[in-house]
């Protein structure tokens, strides 16, 4: 089967270096130059080829997820055009160029994500992701599928606190999964409504919300201000400014631009 192209510039080792910067990710495992991914009870690998991906298997079912796993819908020739005029931000695009933010298919793997990386460092976030898709989540050769909404509501606090999470993040993983939270209606919701459905939910604050807007929705005026390493990352490059007052700056790219201020984290 042919490869799946993508339209623009792309680079996979960039897109997803943060898959095992901070320690190599079980759902999302880079192996052999290649990415790993459960789709379906299939290992799915994803490969560089000329003109976009190499797939396989590539169908109906597992190509909508690789697109949104590698952020292929992101408009990356229009923020290059646009980040152009802005010299400091448009030396890291031409330093970065083809990287694509990874995002999250699913959108509850997206919030316990979240909900894994409140108040720790990544690394140990990825350390105590790993455990729970050990713990609950199903191996296919050699990756392993994210642990289902069902299988965690089914879970006790204690079991999850067994794999590292405090007790109140384990309360709040089985509390969302438990949840009557439609989570696949709020794709269709605009940016304000998705963050007040999901700030209603106890263990979900702005910070989280602003994530899946940003890497599960793929929202483009996605702006996670209250994230520590952007603004470090703002800090380094524009110095001592309000990073909440800044995101306006970066309109209508305030998504891209957060992820290539952080890409300087993710690669030497």
């Amino acid at each position: 089967m042919a490869p799946l192209r993508v339209e623009g510039p792309f680079d996979l080792a960039l897109t997803t270096a943060r898959f095992r910067a901070f320690g190599s990710d079980r759902a999302c495992l880079w192996h052999e130059d290649g990415l790993l991914r459960v789709v379906g009870g299939r290992e799915v690998r994803i490969e560089a080829a000329p003109g976009g991906v190499d797939v396989k298997p590539l169908d109906a079912e597992t190509e909508p997820v690789v697109r949104k796993l590698l952020g292929l819908d992101f408009d990356l020739g229009g923020f290059y055009t646009w980040a152009a005029g802005h010299p400091r931000l448009g030396s890291l695009a031409a330093r970065f160029a083809g990287f694509r933010p990874a995002l999250t298919p699913d959108p509850f793997e997206a919030l316990v994500t979240s909900i894994t990386a409140q108040q720790v460092s990544v690394r140990s976030a990825v350390a105590i992701r790993n455990r729970l898709i050990e713990r609950f989540g199903e191996r296919v050769a050699r990756a392993w599928a994210f642990p289902a909404r069902e299988r965690l509501a089914a879970a006790s606090p204690d079991e999850l606190t067994a794999v590292g999470f405090s007790g109140r993040k384990a309360q709040y993983v089985v509390g969302l999964a438990r949840s009557d939270l439609d989570l696949e209606v709020l794709a269709g919701l605009p940016d304000e409504d998705v963050k007040a459905r999901l700030v209603a939910v106890r263990g979900l604050g702005e910070w989280t919300a602003d994530w899946f807007l940003a890497r599960h929705l793929a929202r483009p005026r996605a702006w996670p201000a209250g994230d520590l390493a952007l603004r470090k990352a703002v800090a380094a490059l524009y110095g001592d400014v309000d990073v909440r007052a800044a995101g306006a700056r970066f309109e209508p790219f305030q998504n891209l631009s957060a992820h290539y201020l952080l890409a300087q984290f993710l690669t030497p």
